[in-house]
């Protein structure tokens, strides 16, 4: 995978895990607090599953892609941890120049 395509598909699975986080909370808020309905944990709990594992893969590939150090790589896989840290990490790396950004990857 080329350095530009590890980039952008780390930027997009990394949005997409945690509004996956955010649905799932929305669901626990309403499953445990006013206790009315299940359905959120049920669609976003294993949105939210699939969409982890895909951040760990593309994560992976692009610690590979882009040399992240292992200390950089391993924050990209903690940041999966907590909810919205995806973010973080992303904006993170990308003002450090770990995870460059789209228009200034060469090919």
């Amino acid at each position: 995978m080329n350095p530009r395509t590890a980039a952008t598909a780390f930027r997009v699975v990394a949005v997409a895990e945690a509004l996956s986080w955010i649905g799932l909370l929305v669901g626990m808020f309403v499953k445990y607090v006013p206790e009315t309905t299940e359905l959120g944990v049920q669609v976003f709990g294993p949105i939210h599953g699939g969409v982890f594992l895909a951040y760990v893969v593309v994560a992976l590939v692009t610690a590979r892609a882009l040399r992240w150090s292992a200390g950089t790589a391993l924050l990209a896989l903690l940041a999966s941890i907590p909810p919205l840290a995806t973010i973080w990490f992303q904006r993170r790396a990308t003002r450090t120049g770990q995870l460059p950004r789209t228009e200034a990857v060469a090919a």
